[in-house]
């Protein structure tokens, strides 16, 4: 602890700098991944329940009551809703074909419900491809400071100069322990929310058939003439 505190003390605005990045990145990291473990694994559980739920129910109003009930993350709702709204009329959109209508609203839905659930997955790749870089550089600005403040002191003995190197290595490490977790995380969350897409597509899939098959019985009988 001595030693980090000496570093701190001897280093320049550039090193402090470096440590303070990499401080606030191993932070912001660490509160994603806490915060995107604990909601993917909600949403893996409500997807679990709800769409059995759904498709248990006897009619469309109790299958949503069911969703408000276990779809606690609003991941299946919004594709119910697409998969039910009406178009305006007079709009490009009415004038399209009923299954072309139901197709692209459950897909605009389905995009803007993986968006969320991939939020911050930006953030923790950044951070894992440039943290050890980061620290690399401070390690080498480290290094190029200690010798220049060596060089002026007019003596240079191996003690000298293994102290502060030594030291300066410790921001190549930080800068490992900064990303590895944020690498390990992008992966698992990867996967989790690949999970959740596949689920999420089976539903809207199987939402836009019973759709189509609904309004495609429900124009039948508009056709039927009346028997006399």
């Amino acid at each position: 602890m001595s030693g980090l505190q000496q570093f701190w003390d001897q280093g320049d605005a550039i090193t402090r700098s470096v440590a303070a990045l990499l401080l606030a990145m191993s932070v912001s990291a660490w509160v994603l991944i806490f915060w995107k473990g604990w909601l993917l694994r909600r949403v893996r559980s409500d997807l679990a329940r709800a769409v059995p739920a759904f498709w248990a129910a006897g009619n469309l109003e109790a299958a949503r009551a069911q969703l408000l009930a276990f779809d606690r993350e609003r991941a299946l709702l919004p594709l119910l809703s697409a998969a039910t709204a009406q178009p305006e009329a007079l709009t490009l959109e009415a004038q399209g074909r009923r299954e072309s209508q139901l197709t692209r609203r459950l897909r605009d839905s389905l995009n803007a419900v993986l968006t969320q659930l991939r939020f911050g997955q930006v953030l923790l790749a950044s951070i894992g491809s440039t943290a050890p870089f980061i620290g690399l550089f401070g390690t080498v600005w480290g290094i190029y400071h200690a010798l220049v403040s060596i060089s002026t002191a007019g003596s240079i003995t191996i003690e000298r100069v293994s102290g502060p190197v030594g030291e300066a290595l410790v921001m190549t490490a930080a800068g490992l322990a900064v990303a590895i977790p944020a690498v390990l995380a992008y992966n698992i969350f990867g996967k989790l929310v690949a999970a959740c897409e596949a689920d999420l597509e089976g539903f809207a899939h199987d939402l836009r058939e019973m759709q189509s098959d609904h309004g495609a019985a429900t124009d039948g009988a508009a056709s039927t003439p009346p028997h006399g």
